[in-house]
């Protein structure tokens, strides 16, 4: 595999523009940046756990659609799999969610596929795979060590979410993650909660300083800065009828990893990322609006 990306997925609920129509769709970030990237064209896999149950089975046959791999996520006939509603107003997204003993929670190091991992280029985790539980915790840095240990490169998005725990232990277990990392995607607004600096800059030194190796920190309608230790690039935003911003960093996550993967550097992995998910914003939903590379060689084209 290119990529093998760690976490849990969930089935979606996405408010229509009127009334309380809500549409079906799926998420949960590191399922969107796999699906992301196999769109783009990159060989992807991914871990995790789903219930036994009917939301279960319709996110095996979304990654068998999507050709994600899905051999590693094992099916729990005791815990559900997790949902979650997407509501819209004034002030953007909202997102309300059902996951509590959800099944990808109950995962533990035990379950952690070492030959898979060893096997990829990339293994991709993030934040809200260790906020879920502490067993899921446990099973991202054992993952981790499995990637170390072989060589594969370790992606990590900093996708805070402090209604999963409290500020402190996230950024104790986020700020030990990302020095074990290889390339971190944070967005802003949770980089500044972790970091305590404002400035876009300043947040890139913080992470550089701790090791890593490619930082690509993602602005919103700003664009994203992109470094690594010997140089640093500002990516340029691009204007689209936005309509639902949903997924959005992780379609960058999943544009930006399959384009490493391809052997592209990280500055035109990371142009090519951000137009990838300024589309993605055009449509409803995490995954559905994701676009493949001829959308993406478009927009980067006319503009």
């Amino acid at each position: 595999m290119d990529i093998i990306s760690l976490g849990e997925a969930m089935v979606e609920f996405n408010q229509a523009t009127t009334g309380n129509t809500y549409v079906s769709g799926f998420g949960g970030d590191t399922s969107n940046c796999a699906v992301a990237a196999a769109r783009q064209g990159a060989r992807v896999a991914y871990i995790s756990a789903v219930g036994r149950d009917a939301f279960g089975d319709q996110l095996i046959a979304m990654w068998a659609k999507e050709s994600v791999d899905s051999t590693w996520v094992d099916r729990d006939a005791d815990a559900p799999t997790g949902i979650y509603f997407v509501t819209h107003g004034d002030d953007g997204h909202h997102f309300t969610y059902y996951r509590k003993g959800s099944a990808a929670s109950r995962m533990t190091p035990k379950g952690v596929p070492a030959e898979a991992i060893g096997a990829a280029k990339i293994l991709h985790i993030s934040a809200i795979s260790q906020a879920i539980s502490e067993s899921a915790c446990d099973a991202v840095f054992a993952a981790i060590q499995v990637a170390r240990q072989a060589g594969v490169l370790v992606s990590y998005d900093t996708n805070l979410r402090l209604s999963l725990w409290p500020l402190d232990r996230a950024t104790a277990v986020i700020q030990r993650t990302a020095a074990l990392s290889s390339i971190i995607l944070p967005g802003l607004d949770d980089a500044i909660a972790l970091t305590g600096r404002e400035d876009p800059d300043q947040i890139v030194d913080c992470y550089l300083q701790l090791g890593v190796e490619i930082v690509a920190l993602t602005l919103g309608e700003q664009g994203a800065i992109v470094a690594t230790p010997t140089e640093r690039q500002r990516i340029a935003p691009h204007r689209v009828e936005c309509q639902d911003a949903t997924g959005a960093g992780d379609t960058f996550d999943g544009a930006f990893l399959a384009r490493i993967a391809a052997g592209d550097d990280a500055f035109a992995a990371a142009r090519y990322a951000n137009a990838a998910a300024a589309i993605s914003t055009t449509g409803y939903g995490a995954i559905a609006p994701i676009p493949g590379p001829a959308a993406v060689h478009s927009l980067m084209a006319s503009t």
